[in-house]
């Protein structure tokens, strides 16, 4: 924000040299970029890991996984767009015409000294509402984060297919962004992400990282990973499987000897098979069965559990691929998966409902929110009551 100077209202030394009573006044609009500013700047302060700015009820922060309102004062519409507009000029006057026209509106904006931000801006009843997520420019300590070490082993693989997998808000962003920083630090290697919109920044250190956002660098997943192959990659993260065209572009980027990194919104690994077998027509499932068994590495499913001391913790299920899953899959048989997990702890493999039963022991978790985010909330019951 830029305010006038003394000598342009008129001030030199002590003395006044004409009366511009206003010269100090700054603008309605530099008092709500000054607003949008603070509002950011407290929610980086409480260590928020999202804003809500929804019209017709207060500012809200959610903070270790629960939802708290700022104050008591409530949004009305015209002051939430006016917000919402001035949040589009802190990101350096983007333009609003896809929100305004779409309905919904992804990106990106940093704010030097404070944080970045992902937001989503979008029209509810009318209205413009946004949900603002906290990034801190610093990448993120998976030890901080309590992520496992055979986690983020994954960027010791050099090809196949690994998914990322979870509810949104999970911290499926964060691990992928731990799993590539580890490649950049130890690894010569060039990495392609291709991410809407693209969250953490990774600098170049032992590897090369070109980071593509969809629709300001590239128009689609899809286009971005055909010309990714022709772009001498080793790994290629996509940052969301959101159709059956994507995950046959990524399978067959895994086929041909990369690395391929990504998201899917499931929960469990037997799910998440599953999952990618029925994106496609039924003629087509037993091929894709096939690459899948072929070039699957790893799925990683994980959820944020709130903590009985205010923060969030996550819990995660690994699965990574041996002989007997790839028979599983090929033969249908995908709900005898988690059995086998079950029965794999020797080879780093983990059911989610040992890593909650694991997260309640240390008496970080609730016995509720354990049975609640199990997978089989009966057999958590009796488990729980054994101990």
């Amino acid at each position: 924000m830029r305010l006038t100077s003394l000598s342009a209202c008129g001030v030199v030394g002590n003395k006044r040299l004409r009366p511009e009573p206003d010269c100090y006044r700054i603008t309605e609009q530099e008092r709500m970029i000054m607003k949008m500013e603070e509002l950011l700047r407290v929610a980086v302060e409480k260590q928020a890991a999202d804003i809500f700015l929804i019209p017709g009820m207060p500012l809200s922060y959610r903070v270790g996984g629960r939802i708290i309102n700022h104050d008591e004062n409530k949004i009305f519409p015209q002051e939430m767009d006016t917000l919402i507009e001035e949040f589009y000029m802190l990101a350096g006057n983007r333009d609003m015409s896809r929100a305004k026209k779409h309905g919904d509106d992804d990106f990106s904006m940093a704010i030097p000294g404070l944080s970045r931000f992902r937001a989503n801006v979008f029209r509810q009843r009318g209205s413009l509402a946004a949900i603002i997520r906290v990034i801190t420019f610093d990448l993120p300590d998976f030890h901080t984060l309590s992520i496992p070490q055979n986690v983020i082993d994954i960027a010791r693989m050099t090809k196949g297919f690994v998914l990322v997998t979870g509810p949104a808000g999970s911290g499926k962003s964060t691990t992928l962004a731990c799993i590539i920083d580890e490649i950049n630090r130890t690894r010569n290697a060039h990495v392609i992400t291709l991410e809407d919109p693209i969250e953490y920044l990774h600098r170049h250190n032992k590897s090369v990282v070109t980071q593509r956002e969809i629709m300001t660098d590239t128009d689609s997943y899809v286009s971005g990973l055909r010309a990714a192959l022709r772009q001498a990659p080793d790994v290629i993260l996509v940052g969301e499987m959101r159709d059956d065209e994507t995950i046959k572009t990524a399978m067959t980027a895994a086929e041909t000897g990369h690395l391929v990194i990504s998201t899917l919104h499931t929960v469990g690994a037997a799910n998440t098979i599953d999952r990618i077998i029925d994106n496609f027509p039924p003629n087509q499932q037993q091929q894709i069965r096939t690459q899948l068994s072929m070039v699957m590495q790893a799925v990683i499913s994980q959820q944020l559990i709130p903590g009985l001391d205010g923060k969030e913790h996550p819990a995660f299920e690994i699965m990574f691929f041996n002989n007997a899953i790839r028979n599983l899959i090929r033969e249908s048989k995908i709900h005898q998966i988690d059995n086998i997990i079950a029965t794999s702890q020797e080879e780093g493999m983990v059911t989610m409902d040992n890593s909650l039963l694991s997260l309640y022991r240390q008496g970080l978790i609730s016995k509720e929110d354990t049975i609640v985010h199990s997978n089989n909330s009966e057999l958590m019951e009796k488990k729980l009551m054994r101990l």
